[in-house]
């Protein structure tokens, strides 16, 4: 029997939301018969969202399982030691095809207290905008908890948030405490801390499936809100063809896009982490320990910590994130709000 590790690929995880629509099913996904498949999980470890292996002698396990089994050769041996048996990502694509509700997620701080296993910090890459589509990013101006609170009661919340109008490629990192939503006519791909926590602070009056209001967490919600307002969320970067770009670094990921034409070679032998390769545009390969694995837009690949290094191929021009959990990142105590900024302000276009 089989018991190297090789590059994981996945089954896909669909989501009927309220607010979903048909686009996911045009980067080659059947969904039917869900009739508003708002998100699509590429790779979830979240209880009773885990994501089942697809390929190779390990096809049919669930990824928890393979942790158990491989441990540090699977996400790395100081990964191993910090997060344990628990994946630490959560990998999804998104089709807003109407507004989200407006919400924010606690850290890791408040969610623990709260009995919860992670807060949640996230990022963005937009795959595709149609015209006019927005998004909310924070809060326009200094605001305080008072007059939150006030503007909320009166329904007038909208008029306190930062609005910004994303375009193809373009990238968000959105750290715990900062309240935001999505806008309609956005595809995108988010990275983010393995936690199904989100905070509902508003939505539009619309109801659910049933005709009933969705339930709200105002309450909640109030000690997790940073108020600190928003200049520009959007992150700049350069784009570069056959190169590595980083578009986020924090405790809790670090991505890079690849946009390639041709094979790329990459080494990863003194990175203690897993790698995950999500295709965001065309067709690619990823090879690593004598195993290839073709991806399509929507799919992602999961490279053991073990690998030292990565053969990537596409077939024509193709997009792909890669991500991983850099043990030299994160922080043993956990992290609060203000350091969330500090890292995003790296990022953040001056």
């Amino acid at each position: 029997m089989e018991t190297t590790l090789y590059p994981l690929k996945f089954m896909p995880l669909y989501k009927n939301k309220v607010w979903g629509g048909n686009k996911i099913k045009s980067l080659g996904f059947d969904y039917d018969p869900l009739p508003n498949c708002g998100e699509l999980w590429a790779l979830s470890a979240v209880k009773d969202n885990e994501s089942v292996i697809s390929n190779g002698f390990l096809e049919g396990n669930m990824l928890d399982e393979v942790v158990e089994i491989y441990m540090g050769d699977l996400i790395g041996e100081k990964n191993f030691q910090h997060f344990g048996t628990e994946f630490p990502l959560l990998i999804k694509i998104i089709d807003a095809n109407d507004r989200l509700s407006i919400q924010v997620h606690p850290d890791n701080a408040l969610a623990r207290e709260r009995g919860m296993e992670n807060g949640k910090t996230e990022m963005w890459y937009i795959i595709e905008a149609e015209e006019g589509a927005e998004i909310v990013d924070g809060f326009e101006k200094e605001v305080t908890r008072e007059e939150y609170q006030k503007f909320l009661e009166l329904g007038h919340l909208e008029d306190l948030l930062h609005v910004e109008r994303p375009q193809q490629g373009d990238v968000f990192f959105i750290p715990a405490g900062r309240v935001h939503a999505l806008g309609k006519g956005l595809l995108l791909a988010e990275i983010q801390q393995s936690s199904d926590t989100t905070y509902r602070i508003y939505d539009y009056n619309r109801p659910d499936a049933n005709g009933k209001l969705r339930e709200l967490h105002t309450a909640e919600a109030l000690d997790a809100i940073d108020f600190t307002p928003t200049a520009d969320g959007c992150t700049h970067y350069n784009y570069q063809k056959n190169g590595t770009v980083q578009l986020a670094e924090c405790p809790y990921f670090t991505t890079n896009l690849i946009a390639m034409d041709k094979p790329i070679r990459k080494n990863f032998e003194h990175l203690d982490s897993f790698v995950i390769y999500l295709c965001t545009d065309g067709i690619a390969a990823v090879k690593s320990l004598d195993t290839i694995c073709p991806i399509h837009a929507g799919e992602c690949v999961l490279v053991p910590a073990v690998a030292e290094s990565v053969e990537l191929y596409s077939e024509g021009p193709a997009k792909l994130l890669e991500v991983y959990v850099d043990p030299d990142q994160w922080n043993e105590e956990g992290v609060n709000h203000a350091n969330d900024f500090d890292w995003m302000a790296r990022f953040e276009r001056s």
